[in-house]
């Protein structure tokens, strides 16, 4: 057989061929994932089933970060282009494809001005979000472009952004200029918005972490260590190692990369009563003596190998963490957080 786009000659039965026919498979993912609950066609299953949603609230959130061995999304200069190898993107761009919106910090939408679309896999562009409570990114920002594609800003209530009318502007309560996560989930949802892709950076996706407001966290890491850099994640500390989050999850071998498939669902609040208004908690706030109570904790990824394909690690979810929300709302705290100038 040959590949599409090629004249490489493929040989029949061998491990070449089945990765073509598994590439090809690919363009009837996202409308399956969208439309039917048959199951994916097999070299997609394992990854992307565990993504069609069936959340009581009708939100189904994912979150991704793309980070070197040592746990970097960027060189100390803030240069990130690319960590990830050409699988690590292409999974990036599938799980684009399979969403309503893809959600970024105003903060990456500064610095690398990106464009949110599926141009390196087949689908549908999803809805371009970006979260930008003073109105800082420009009305030329490439999230922007005119390409029928659907564009929402979430800003402050109070703030004008001056964009084309064609881009939706979402105003916000904000409390010290942030957004809640839960007020952007339910104002999405709203919209007709219900898959949700938390694309970064490592600010947002953090605080998206910390307010429990994710179903599933897909970590690719690559095979490379960059040293002092802008680390993954920045989340509130923890006193002894038995508080970490020690979620469920699987993990996918991506070529060089490696998928970490985190299962936050066991923590994962229901966000249809979630109110705009509601006053998010800052992470900046926290101090030792109330982290492990009031928040999510660090994520713990760690005794793995990169073995198999696609396996199981058997979780073993933390009483502490799963519990933060009954004990924030017994103790009258709003648990929650919100958004640095990312």
């Amino acid at each position: 057989m040959k590949s599409q786009g090629t004249q490489e000659r493929i040989t029949p039965g061998t491990d070449r061929e089945r990765d073509v026919q598994a590439v090809d498979s690919w363009a009837l993912v996202p409308e399956f994932i969208r439309t039917t609950m048959v199951p994916l066609p097999p070299h997609w299953e394992a990854i992307f089933g565990p993504l069609r949603g069936g959340a009581p609230d009708e939100i189904f959130v994912v979150g991704q970060i793309g980070q070197s061995l040592d746990g970097r999304v960027a060189t100390a200069g803030g240069h990130s282009r690319y960590i990830n190898g050409p699988a690590g993107l292409a999974h990036l761009h599938r799980l684009r494809a399979i969403v309503d919106a893809v959600v970024v910090g105003v903060g990456t939408a500064l610095a690398d001005d990106p464009q949110l679309t599926v141009r390196h896999v087949a689908g549908r562009n999803p809805a371009r979000v970006v979260i930008d409570p003073g109105a800082r990114v420009p009305a030329a920002a490439k999230m922007f472009a005119r390409d029928g594609i659907r564009c929402l800003v979430m800003t402050a209530h109070d703030v004008k952004p001056q964009l084309p009318a064609d881009i939706e502007i979402v105003g916000l309560q904000t409390f010290q200029r942030r957004i809640a996560p839960e007020a952007i989930l339910s104002a999405l949802h709203e919209r007709g918005l219900r898959r949700i892709l938390i694309e970064g950076g490592a600010e947002t996706v953090s605080r998206f972490l910390v307010a429990n407001c994710l179903d599933r966290l897909h970590v690719v890491v690559a095979p490379i260590i960059i040293g002092s850099g802008r680390p993954s994640f920045n989340l509130p500390p923890i006193e002894r190692v038995q508080e970490a989050l020690r979620a469920p999850m699987k993990i996918h071998q991506l070529d060089g990369d490696v998928l970490f498939d985190c299962d936050l669902s066991a923590q994962r609040r229901a966000i249809g009563a979630a109110k705009t208004s509601m006053r998010p908690t800052r992470i900046d706030d926290f101090s030792c003596d109330s982290a492990s109570r009031r928040c999510v904790s660090r994520v713990a990824i760690s005794g793995s190998d990169c073995g198999p394909t696609s396996r199981a690690v058997p979780g073993q979810p933390s009483t502490k963490a799963a519990s933060i929300f009954d004990e924030a709302t017994q103790s009258g705290t709003q648990p929650g957080a919100t958004f640095t100038t990312e």
